[in-house]
C-alpha cells in the first residue's frame, strides 16, 4: 500500500469528520479540502478520485453502513467515539461497496487510521470488527423485499425510510427502485459555454487539450459533460471566463424563460448565479438581470461568477423575494422563480442531503414556495412571462403550487413547457417533469407562465 493511498484515506477521513462533528455540507468540505491540496500539488488526480469516491460513498451509504456495522458490534454505534465510527464506516464502505479494494488493505488501513487516532484498545476494536466483516459477510442480512418493502429498499439503496415509503405509495415498488438506483450513481459534471466568449465546439477542443475528456450535452446548446478531469481550479480556461459550472437540467430553466436582447428580468432567487448569468448571456449582455436573495455573502458569487464570465448586466439586491410585487410592480418583462425547495431531485449530486431532509419539509415549504410566487408575479408586465421552477420531484412543491397559483391569479395563463425546450427535446408537456432515472439528469420541475394584456 503506497504511502498515497493512506494520505488519501485519512483525507478523507478528515472530510467524513467535518460532515459528522461540525455539520458541514460533504460537498462544500470536500471541495476546500481537495482545492487546497491541489493548489499544494499535494495529490494526483487518481487520488482525487479515489477520496471523492470515498467520502461520497461512506457519506451516502450512512445508515446502511451504520446497520451493517451493527450485525457486527457487542454494543451500540452510538456509543463509538465519532472519530472511530467513521473510520469503521470508511472500512465498512471499502470492503463492501469497492471491489477494487483488497479487503486485507480495507482493513490494515483502518487499522493505521485508529493507530494514528485512538489508543490500544480502539486498535483492537477496529481490527476485530472489520477482519470479522471480510470474513463472514453471510451475518448481513436484508429485510425480505416481499414482506418489507420500504425497510428492504431504505437498506438495500440507502435512502431514509420516510422517503421510500413516500416513493412506494406514489410511485409503486419498481418505479421506486429505479429512482433509488438512478440516485445512487455517480452524476457527470456539467459545464455551461460562456457563449459571449468562446464557442461550444472551440471550448472542447480547449478543454481537452486541458487534460479533460469531455463531450457534448445532447440537452442543452451550450452544455457540456466532463466525463474526467483535473481540478478544476486548475484550469485556465475556467479562470478565463470561458465556462460556467452548471447541472444540465438547471441549463434549460433560462432557455424556456426565452430572454431576450434588451430585456429586465428578474431572478427573484437568483444566487449563486448560474442561471443569472445563464440570463445574462442569453441576452448577449445587454438589458439588465436583477438577481435578488436574502444572504448577500450568496449574491457575492454571483457578481464573482458576473466578472469572472464579463457580464455587465447584472444587478444584485439583497432582498426577500417575498416582497418583490410591492418594489417592481408590473416592471419585468420576464421573473424567474427558481424557489428554495426540498432538493429532492439532485439527491445524486449532495450525498448527504438525503439524510439531512425529513418529511417536515414537504409541509413547510410549499407555503413559502406560494408566498414567492404570488410575490414575484406581480412584477411581471402584461404579456410578460413567469417560470416557476424547482430541483425536486414533489408534487407539494411543484404542480401543486402552479395550479394554486394560476386559479388564484387568472391573469395568468399555462404556456407548454416543454414546447420551449432547446435542441431536438421539445415535448407537449405543460409542465416540465425530470427525472433522474427516466432522462438521466437532475430531477426538475419547470413551469412558464404568461400574463394577460
Amino acid at each position: 500500500m503506497t504511502k498515497n493511498k493512506m494520505d488519501a484515506r485519512e483525507i478523507a477521513l478528515k472530510v467524513l469528520n467535518e460532515v459528522e462533528g461540525k455539520g458541514a455540507y460533504a460537498n462544500i468540505a470536500l471541495a476546500q479540502e481537495l482545492n487546497r491540496r491541489a493548489l499544494q500539488e499535494k495529490i494526483t488526480n487518481q487520488d482525487r478520485r479515489f477520496i471523492t469516491e470515498l467520502v461520497y460513498g461512506t457519506v451516502k451509504t450512512g445508515a446502511t453502513l451504520d446497520w451493517m456495522l451493527s450485525c457486527f458490534l457487542s454494543r451500540p454505534l452510538a456509543k463509538v467515539a465519532p472519530i472511530i465510527k467513521n473510520i469503521l464506516r470508511l472500512g465498512m464502505y471499502q470492503l463492501f461497496y469497492l471491489e477494487k479494494v483488497p479487503a486485507s488493505a480495507a482493513c490494515n488501513q483502518a487499522v493505521e487510521l485508529a493507530r494514528k487516532y485512538g489508543h490500544a484498545g480502539t486498535i483492537k476494536f477496529v481490527n476485530g470488527v472489520l477482519r470479522n466483516a471480510a470474513r463472514c459477510p453471510e451475518k448481513i442480512i436484508f429485510p425480505e423485499k416481499d414482506k418489507y418493502p420500504v425497510k428492504y429498499l431504505a437498506l438495500k439503496y440507502y435512502h431514509p425510510e420516510w422517503l421510500i415509503e413516500r416513493w412506494v405509495n406514489r410511485l409503486g415498488i419498481k418505479v421506486c427502485e429505479d429512482l433509488c438506483q438512478a440516485n445512487n450513481t455517480t452524476p457527470v459534471l456539467s459545464v455551461r459555454t460562456n457563449t459571449l466568449k468562446i464557442e461550444r465546439e472551440a471550448l472542447l477542443t480547449r478543454l481537452t487539450a486541458e487534460g479533460v475528456r469531455c463531450q457534448a450535452s445532447k440537452w442543452t446548446p451550450e452544455g457540456i459533460l466532463l466525463h474526467e478531469h483535473p481540478s478544476l481550479i486548475t484550469l485556465n480556461s475556467l479562470q478565463e471566463g470561458l465556462f460556467q459550472v452548471q447541472d444540465e437540467s438547471s441549463m434549460l430553466v433560462a432557455h424556456i424563460l426565452g430572454p431576450q436582447p434588451g430585456d429586465f428580468i428578474i431572478d427573484a432567487c437568483g444566487a449563486p448565479g448560474g442561471k443569472t448569468t445563464h440570463i445574462a448571456a442569453l441576452m448577449k449582455n445587454t438589458g439588465k438581470v436583477l438577481s435578488t436573495d436574502i444572504y448577500e455573502h450568496k449574491l457575492a458569487l454571483t457578481r464573482e461568477n458576473a466578472e469572472r464570465l464579463s457580464l455587465s448586466n447584472i444587478e444584485t439586491k439583497v432582498l426577500d423575494a417575498v416582497n418583490l410585487g410591492s418594489m417592481y410592480p408590473l416592471k419585468a418583462d420576464k421573473v424567474l422563480v427558481d424557489a428554495p425547495c426540498s432538493g429532492l431531485g439532485v439527491l445524486r449530486r449532495k450525498p448527504d442531503s438525503r439524510w439531512r431532509k425529513t418529511k417536515d419539509i414537504l409541509q413547510d415549504l410549499p407555503k413559502l414556495q406560494a408566498a414567492i410566487l404570488a410575490s414575484a408575479a406581480q412584477c411581471v408586465r402584461p404579456d410578460g412571462v413567469l417560470v416557476y421552477s424547482t430541483c425536486t420531484t414533489e408534487p407539494e412543491e411543484n404542480q401543486n403550487i402552479v395550479n394554486s397559483f394560476l386559479q388564484e391569479n387568472p391573469a395568468f395563463s399555462l404556456e407548454p413547457a416543454g414546447q420551449y425546450l432547446p435542441m431536438d427535446k421539445k415535448t407537449a408537456d405543460n409542465m416540465l417533469q425530470l427525472w433522474p432515472h427516466i432522462d438521466n439528469v437532475d430531477g426538475f420541475f419547470i413551469a412558464r407562465m404568461r400574463r394577460r394584456n
